[in-house]
Protein backbone atom coordinates (compact mmCIF):
# COMPACT_ATOMS: atom_id res chain seq x y z
CA UNK A 1 0.00 0.00 0.00
CA UNK A 2 1.27 3.48 -0.88
CA UNK A 3 0.92 5.57 2.29
CA UNK A 4 1.43 9.31 2.58
CA UNK A 5 1.85 10.68 6.09
CA UNK A 6 1.64 14.44 6.49
CA UNK A 7 2.41 16.70 9.41
CA UNK A 8 3.58 20.22 10.20
CA UNK A 9 5.10 22.06 13.14
CA UNK A 10 8.24 21.63 15.19
CA UNK A 11 10.67 18.70 15.38
CA UNK A 12 8.47 17.09 18.03
CA UNK A 13 5.54 17.19 15.60
CA UNK A 14 7.57 15.29 13.01
CA UNK A 15 9.96 12.86 14.73
CA UNK A 16 7.34 10.36 16.01
CA UNK A 17 6.12 9.79 12.45
CA UNK A 18 9.61 8.73 11.35
CA UNK A 19 9.47 5.77 13.72
CA UNK A 20 5.90 4.93 12.80
CA UNK A 21 6.79 5.18 9.13
CA UNK A 22 9.75 2.87 9.59
CA UNK A 23 7.44 0.34 11.24
CA UNK A 24 4.99 0.54 8.35
CA UNK A 25 7.87 0.05 5.89
CA UNK A 26 8.96 -3.08 7.76
CA UNK A 27 5.39 -4.36 7.39
CA UNK A 28 5.67 -4.06 3.60
CA UNK A 29 4.14 -0.65 2.90
CA UNK A 30 5.60 2.13 0.77
CA UNK A 31 5.64 5.21 2.98
CA UNK A 32 6.24 8.88 2.21
CA UNK A 33 6.43 11.52 4.93
CA UNK A 34 5.42 15.04 3.92
CA UNK A 35 6.90 17.55 6.38
CA UNK A 36 8.92 20.75 6.44
CA UNK A 37 12.07 20.45 4.32
CA UNK A 38 14.35 21.18 7.30
CA UNK A 39 13.38 17.84 8.84
CA UNK A 40 14.40 15.61 5.92
CA UNK A 41 17.49 14.29 7.81
CA UNK A 42 15.17 12.68 10.37
CA UNK A 43 14.12 9.95 7.92
CA UNK A 44 17.68 8.97 6.92
CA UNK A 45 18.09 5.20 7.05
CA UNK A 46 14.44 4.55 7.95
CA UNK A 47 13.23 3.41 4.54
CA UNK A 48 10.69 6.24 4.58
CA UNK A 49 10.60 8.55 1.57
CA UNK A 50 10.41 12.29 2.12
CA UNK A 51 8.30 14.95 0.43
CA UNK A 52 9.47 18.44 1.45
CA UNK A 53 7.01 21.13 2.48
CA UNK A 54 7.84 24.85 2.52
CA UNK A 55 8.00 26.98 5.69
CA UNK A 56 10.81 26.82 8.22
CA UNK A 57 9.04 26.64 11.62
CA UNK A 58 12.13 27.82 13.48
CA UNK A 59 12.30 30.98 11.35
CA UNK A 60 8.59 31.56 11.91
CA UNK A 61 8.94 31.36 15.70
CA UNK A 62 11.90 33.74 15.64
CA UNK A 63 10.06 36.25 13.47
CA UNK A 64 8.45 39.35 14.99
CA UNK A 65 5.06 37.62 14.83
CA UNK A 66 6.44 34.47 16.43
CA UNK A 67 8.07 36.36 19.29
CA UNK A 68 4.73 37.96 20.10
CA UNK A 69 3.46 34.56 21.23
CA UNK A 70 5.23 35.24 24.52
CA UNK A 71 3.17 38.39 25.04
CA UNK A 72 0.03 36.32 25.57
CA UNK A 73 -0.56 35.34 29.20
CA UNK A 74 -3.29 32.76 28.60
CA UNK A 75 -3.69 29.67 26.46
CA UNK A 76 -6.54 31.32 24.60
CA UNK A 77 -4.39 34.35 23.80
CA UNK A 78 -1.59 32.18 22.47
CA UNK A 79 -4.11 30.18 20.40
CA UNK A 80 -5.34 33.35 18.69
CA UNK A 81 -1.80 34.39 17.79
CA UNK A 82 -0.91 30.87 16.68
CA UNK A 83 -3.97 30.69 14.44
CA UNK A 84 -2.85 33.78 12.55
CA UNK A 85 0.60 32.30 11.96
CA UNK A 86 -0.75 28.87 11.03
CA UNK A 87 -3.22 30.28 8.51
CA UNK A 88 -0.42 31.87 6.50
CA UNK A 89 1.70 28.70 6.70
CA UNK A 90 -1.20 26.50 5.57
CA UNK A 91 -1.73 28.61 2.48
CA UNK A 92 1.97 28.38 1.65
CA UNK A 93 2.07 24.59 2.08
CA UNK A 94 -1.08 23.68 0.15
CA UNK A 95 0.50 23.13 -3.28
CA UNK A 96 3.18 20.81 -1.87
CA UNK A 97 0.60 18.87 0.15
CA UNK A 98 -1.54 18.38 -2.95
CA UNK A 99 1.48 17.00 -4.82
CA UNK A 100 2.30 14.63 -1.99
CA UNK A 101 -1.29 13.45 -1.53
CA UNK A 102 -1.72 12.55 -5.21
CA UNK A 103 0.79 9.71 -4.76
CA UNK A 104 -1.03 8.07 -1.85
CA UNK A 105 -3.53 5.25 -1.74
CA UNK A 106 -4.24 6.27 1.85
CA UNK A 107 -3.45 9.46 3.78
CA UNK A 108 -2.31 9.43 7.41
CA UNK A 109 -2.97 12.95 8.65
CA UNK A 110 -1.13 14.51 11.58
CA UNK A 111 -3.34 16.48 13.95
CA UNK A 112 -1.73 19.78 12.93
CA UNK A 113 -3.00 19.37 9.36
CA UNK A 114 -6.33 17.65 10.09
CA UNK A 115 -8.93 19.68 8.13
CA UNK A 116 -6.70 20.15 5.08
CA UNK A 117 -5.53 16.55 5.02
CA UNK A 118 -9.05 15.22 5.33
CA UNK A 119 -10.26 17.54 2.58
CA UNK A 120 -7.50 16.23 0.32
CA UNK A 121 -8.52 12.64 1.03
CA UNK A 122 -12.17 13.34 0.24
CA UNK A 123 -11.40 15.10 -3.02
CA UNK A 124 -8.93 12.45 -4.14
CA UNK A 125 -11.39 9.70 -3.08
CA UNK A 126 -8.84 7.93 -0.89
CA UNK A 127 -9.27 6.85 2.73
CA UNK A 128 -7.64 8.75 5.57
CA UNK A 129 -6.75 8.11 9.19
CA UNK A 130 -5.96 10.76 11.76
CA UNK A 131 -2.67 10.47 13.64
CA UNK A 132 -2.68 12.72 16.69
CA UNK A 133 0.10 13.31 19.19
CA UNK A 134 -2.28 15.07 21.62
CA UNK A 135 -5.88 14.35 22.73
CA UNK A 136 -7.52 16.97 20.51
CA UNK A 137 -11.11 15.71 20.43
CA UNK A 138 -13.49 17.32 22.94
CA UNK A 139 -14.08 15.45 26.19
CA UNK A 140 -15.73 16.18 29.52
CA UNK A 141 -12.75 14.74 31.38
CA UNK A 142 -10.27 17.58 30.82
CA UNK A 143 -10.10 20.91 28.97
CA UNK A 144 -8.48 21.31 25.57
CA UNK A 145 -4.73 20.77 26.20
CA UNK A 146 -3.71 24.00 24.46
CA UNK A 147 -5.90 26.07 26.81
CA UNK A 148 -4.38 24.98 30.11
CA UNK A 149 -5.02 22.38 32.80
CA UNK A 150 -7.69 23.94 35.01
CA UNK A 151 -10.88 21.94 34.70
CA UNK A 152 -13.91 23.92 33.53
CA UNK A 153 -16.37 21.23 34.55
CA UNK A 154 -17.80 18.61 32.22
CA UNK A 155 -19.66 21.09 30.02
CA UNK A 156 -16.90 23.67 30.00
CA UNK A 157 -14.21 21.12 29.23
CA UNK A 158 -16.18 19.78 26.30
CA UNK A 159 -16.91 23.29 25.07
CA UNK A 160 -13.24 24.26 25.21
CA UNK A 161 -12.39 21.34 22.94
CA UNK A 162 -15.08 22.35 20.48
CA UNK A 163 -13.79 25.92 20.44
CA UNK A 164 -10.26 24.75 19.65
CA UNK A 165 -11.44 22.44 16.88
CA UNK A 166 -13.59 25.18 15.39
CA UNK A 167 -10.56 27.47 15.46
CA UNK A 168 -8.48 24.87 13.62
CA UNK A 169 -11.21 24.47 10.99
CA UNK A 170 -11.29 28.22 10.53
CA UNK A 171 -7.55 28.63 10.04
CA UNK A 172 -7.57 26.00 7.29
CA UNK A 173 -10.73 27.30 5.60
CA UNK A 174 -8.92 29.36 2.94
CA UNK A 175 -6.51 26.53 2.15
CA UNK A 176 -9.39 24.06 1.78
CA UNK A 177 -11.28 26.44 -0.52
CA UNK A 178 -8.15 26.87 -2.63
CA UNK A 179 -8.07 23.16 -3.52
CA UNK A 180 -10.32 23.81 -6.49
CA UNK A 181 -7.38 25.67 -8.08
CA UNK A 182 -5.54 22.35 -8.18
CA UNK A 183 -8.37 20.53 -9.92
CA UNK A 184 -9.84 19.21 -6.67
CA UNK A 185 -13.40 20.53 -6.46
CA UNK A 186 -15.57 19.99 -3.40
CA UNK A 187 -17.32 16.61 -3.38
CA UNK A 188 -20.50 18.45 -2.39
CA UNK A 189 -20.75 17.04 1.10
CA UNK A 190 -18.52 16.95 4.16
CA UNK A 191 -18.02 13.95 6.38
CA UNK A 192 -18.49 14.44 10.07
CA UNK A 193 -15.20 14.52 11.90
CA UNK A 194 -16.30 12.05 14.55
CA UNK A 195 -16.78 9.26 12.00
CA UNK A 196 -13.15 9.36 10.85
CA UNK A 197 -10.81 6.95 12.65
CA UNK A 198 -8.12 8.64 14.72
CA UNK A 199 -5.15 6.99 16.41
CA UNK A 200 -3.27 8.76 19.19
CA UNK A 201 0.49 8.27 19.51
CA UNK A 202 0.85 8.11 23.26
CA UNK A 203 0.18 5.51 25.94
CA UNK A 204 -2.99 4.91 27.96
CA UNK A 205 -0.65 4.65 30.93
CA UNK A 206 0.05 8.36 30.49
CA UNK A 207 -3.33 9.64 29.31
CA UNK A 208 -6.20 7.14 29.62
CA UNK A 209 -8.67 7.12 26.76
CA UNK A 210 -11.59 9.42 27.65
CA UNK A 211 -14.73 7.41 28.22
CA UNK A 212 -16.88 9.80 26.19
CA UNK A 213 -14.83 9.60 23.00
CA UNK A 214 -16.63 8.13 19.98
CA UNK A 215 -15.87 4.71 18.54
CA UNK A 216 -12.89 4.74 16.21
CA UNK A 217 -10.81 6.99 18.45
CA UNK A 218 -7.97 4.83 19.76
CA UNK A 219 -4.91 5.36 21.95
CA UNK A 220 -2.30 3.28 20.18
CA UNK A 221 0.83 3.70 22.30
CA UNK A 222 3.90 5.81 21.54
CA UNK A 223 5.48 6.04 18.10
CA UNK A 224 9.16 6.21 19.02
CA UNK A 225 11.26 8.33 16.63
CA UNK A 226 13.68 6.70 14.24
CA UNK A 227 17.09 7.56 15.73
CA UNK A 228 20.50 6.26 14.68
CA UNK A 229 24.14 7.12 15.18
CA UNK A 230 26.07 7.72 18.37
CA UNK A 231 26.74 10.50 20.81
CA UNK A 232 29.55 12.93 19.91
CA UNK A 233 32.95 12.27 21.48
CA UNK A 234 32.82 15.40 23.65
CA UNK A 235 29.52 14.21 25.12
CA UNK A 236 30.89 10.73 25.80
CA UNK A 237 33.97 12.25 27.45
CA UNK A 238 31.79 14.50 29.62
CA UNK A 239 29.58 11.59 30.69
CA UNK A 240 32.65 9.54 31.63
CA UNK A 241 34.25 12.37 33.62
CA UNK A 242 31.82 12.36 36.56
CA UNK A 243 28.41 11.35 37.91
CA UNK A 244 25.38 11.36 35.58
CA UNK A 245 24.52 14.96 34.65
CA UNK A 246 21.19 16.71 34.39
CA UNK A 247 20.10 17.44 30.82
CA UNK A 248 18.51 20.83 30.24
CA UNK A 249 16.88 21.69 26.94
CA UNK A 250 13.83 23.55 25.69
CA UNK A 251 13.74 21.83 22.31
CA UNK A 252 11.86 23.83 19.70
CA UNK A 253 10.51 26.36 22.19
CA UNK A 254 11.77 29.93 22.06
CA UNK A 255 12.21 32.29 25.00
CA UNK A 256 12.07 36.09 25.19
CA UNK A 257 15.46 36.46 26.92
CA UNK A 258 17.86 33.53 26.25
CA UNK A 259 20.68 35.07 28.30
CA UNK A 260 18.53 35.46 31.43
CA UNK A 261 17.18 31.91 31.09
CA UNK A 262 20.68 30.53 30.56
CA UNK A 263 21.96 32.30 33.69
CA UNK A 264 19.07 30.94 35.75
CA UNK A 265 19.77 27.41 34.52
CA UNK A 266 23.49 27.57 35.29
CA UNK A 267 22.88 29.01 38.77
CA UNK A 268 20.25 26.34 39.50
CA UNK A 269 22.50 23.47 38.37
CA UNK A 270 25.32 24.65 40.58
CA UNK A 271 23.06 25.36 43.53
CA UNK A 272 21.71 21.81 43.24
CA UNK A 273 25.32 20.53 43.02
CA UNK A 274 24.78 18.62 39.79
CA UNK A 275 26.63 18.61 36.51
CA UNK A 276 24.72 19.69 33.42
CA UNK A 277 24.38 19.20 29.68
CA UNK A 278 22.61 22.22 28.21
CA UNK A 279 21.14 21.99 24.72
CA UNK A 280 21.13 25.20 22.67
CA UNK A 281 17.84 24.33 20.94
CA UNK A 282 15.70 26.94 19.23
CA UNK A 283 15.88 29.08 22.36
CA UNK A 284 19.63 29.61 21.92
CA UNK A 285 20.64 28.56 25.44
CA UNK A 286 24.35 28.61 26.33
CA UNK A 287 26.54 27.76 29.33
CA UNK A 288 30.17 26.99 29.99
CA UNK A 289 32.46 25.60 32.67
CA UNK A 290 34.05 22.29 33.62
CA UNK A 291 30.77 21.14 35.16
CA UNK A 292 28.49 22.12 32.24
CA UNK A 293 28.60 21.18 28.55
CA UNK A 294 26.62 22.98 25.83
CA UNK A 295 25.48 20.79 22.93
CA UNK A 296 23.40 20.88 19.76
CA UNK A 297 20.83 18.33 18.60
CA UNK A 298 21.35 14.86 20.07
CA UNK A 299 19.36 11.60 19.92
CA UNK A 300 17.24 11.63 23.07
CA UNK A 301 17.11 7.85 23.19
CA UNK A 302 20.90 7.64 23.50
CA UNK A 303 21.43 10.42 26.05
CA UNK A 304 18.43 10.59 28.38
CA UNK A 305 18.86 7.12 29.98
CA UNK A 306 22.35 8.18 31.06
CA UNK A 307 21.25 11.32 32.92
CA UNK A 308 20.29 11.97 36.52
CA UNK A 309 17.22 13.94 35.40
CA UNK A 310 15.89 15.87 32.40
CA UNK A 311 14.68 19.48 32.45
CA UNK A 312 12.58 20.16 29.35
CA UNK A 313 9.83 22.26 27.79
CA UNK A 314 7.21 19.48 28.11
CA UNK A 315 6.43 19.19 24.43
CA UNK A 316 4.69 15.95 23.49
CA UNK A 317 7.78 14.48 21.83
CA UNK A 318 10.27 15.29 24.57
CA UNK A 319 7.83 14.18 27.26
CA UNK A 320 7.60 10.82 25.49
CA UNK A 321 11.39 10.56 25.30
CA UNK A 322 11.78 11.25 29.02
CA UNK A 323 9.17 8.64 29.91
CA UNK A 324 10.88 6.11 27.65
CA UNK A 325 14.24 6.79 29.33
CA UNK A 326 12.87 6.11 32.81
CA UNK A 327 14.50 9.09 34.51
CA UNK A 328 13.07 11.83 36.75
CA UNK A 329 12.11 15.08 35.10
CA UNK A 330 11.46 18.76 35.78
CA UNK A 331 9.06 20.20 33.19
CA UNK A 332 9.39 23.86 32.26
CA UNK A 333 6.27 24.36 30.12
CA UNK A 334 6.48 27.21 27.65
CA UNK A 335 3.27 27.26 25.63
CA UNK A 336 0.50 25.38 23.81
CA UNK A 337 -0.02 21.84 25.17
CA UNK A 338 3.10 21.84 27.38
CA UNK A 339 1.22 22.55 30.62
CA UNK A 340 -1.00 19.53 29.91
CA UNK A 341 1.97 17.16 29.57
CA UNK A 342 3.71 18.72 32.55
CA UNK A 343 0.64 18.03 34.68
CA UNK A 344 0.67 14.41 33.56
CA UNK A 345 4.30 14.01 34.64
CA UNK A 346 3.59 15.29 38.15
CA UNK A 347 0.46 13.13 38.38
CA UNK A 348 2.53 10.09 37.43
CA UNK A 349 5.07 10.94 40.12
CA UNK A 350 8.04 11.12 37.76
CA UNK A 351 8.36 14.90 38.24
CA UNK A 352 8.47 16.59 41.66
CA UNK A 353 7.20 19.95 40.44
CA UNK A 354 6.46 22.13 37.44
CA UNK A 355 8.51 25.30 36.91
CA UNK A 356 6.75 27.31 34.16
CA UNK A 357 8.95 29.46 31.96
CA UNK A 358 7.14 32.64 32.99
CA UNK A 359 8.17 31.97 36.60
CA UNK A 360 11.57 30.47 35.87
CA UNK A 361 14.21 31.52 38.38
CA UNK A 362 17.25 29.78 39.76
CA UNK A 363 15.84 29.13 43.26
CA UNK A 364 12.66 27.16 42.34
CA UNK A 365 14.51 25.31 39.58
CA UNK A 366 17.33 24.34 41.95
CA UNK A 367 14.82 23.10 44.53
CA UNK A 368 13.02 21.01 41.89
CA UNK A 369 16.37 19.57 40.76
CA UNK A 370 17.30 18.63 44.32
CA UNK A 371 14.00 16.80 44.71
CA UNK A 372 14.22 15.12 41.30
CA UNK A 373 17.75 13.83 41.82
CA UNK A 374 17.67 13.32 45.60
CA UNK A 375 14.35 11.53 46.08
CA UNK A 376 14.74 7.96 44.84
CA UNK A 377 10.96 7.59 44.58
CA UNK A 378 10.84 9.70 41.40
CA UNK A 379 13.42 7.51 39.66
CA UNK A 380 11.73 4.33 40.87
CA UNK A 381 8.37 5.41 39.48
CA UNK A 382 9.97 6.61 36.23
CA UNK A 383 11.81 3.32 35.75
CA UNK A 384 8.71 1.23 36.46
CA UNK A 385 6.65 3.21 33.95
CA UNK A 386 9.39 2.97 31.32
CA UNK A 387 9.44 -0.80 31.72
CA UNK A 388 5.70 -0.97 31.07
CA UNK A 389 5.92 1.38 28.08
CA UNK A 390 8.60 -0.86 26.57
CA UNK A 391 6.02 -3.65 26.33
CA UNK A 392 3.68 -1.58 24.16
CA UNK A 393 3.69 -1.60 20.35
CA UNK A 394 2.29 1.65 19.01
CA UNK A 395 2.68 0.59 15.37
CA UNK A 396 0.45 -2.51 15.58
CA UNK A 397 -2.83 -0.58 16.08
CA UNK A 398 -2.03 1.57 13.03
CA UNK A 399 -1.42 -1.53 10.91
CA UNK A 400 -4.70 -2.99 12.17
CA UNK A 401 -6.53 0.23 11.28
CA UNK A 402 -5.06 0.13 7.78
CA UNK A 403 -6.26 -3.45 7.40
CA UNK A 404 -9.79 -2.34 8.25
CA UNK A 405 -9.92 0.29 5.52
CA UNK A 406 -12.25 -0.49 2.63
CA UNK A 407 -10.43 -2.05 -0.28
Amino acid sequence: MRIVMMTAGSRGDVAPYTGLGAGLVRAGHEVTLAAHAVFEPLVAGSGVRFHPLPVDPRAVLHSARGRRLHDARTGAGKLVRLASMARAAADEMTAALVDAARDGEVLLVGGALGPLGYALAERLSVPALGLHLQPLHPTAEFPAPVLGTRSLGAVGNRLSGRVVMATVDLLFADAVRSLRRYGLPSPGRARKRRTRPVLHGYSRLVVPRPRDWPAGFEVSGYWWPHETGRLPRDVEDFLAAGPPPVFVGLGSATVPDPERVSRAIVTALRAAKVRGIVQRGWAGLAADGDDILTVGELPHSLLFPRTAAVVHHAGAGTTAAVLRAGVPTVPVPVQFDAAFWASRLTALGTAPAVVPLRRLASAPLAEALRRATGDAAHRTRARALADRLALEDGVAPVLAALDRLPG
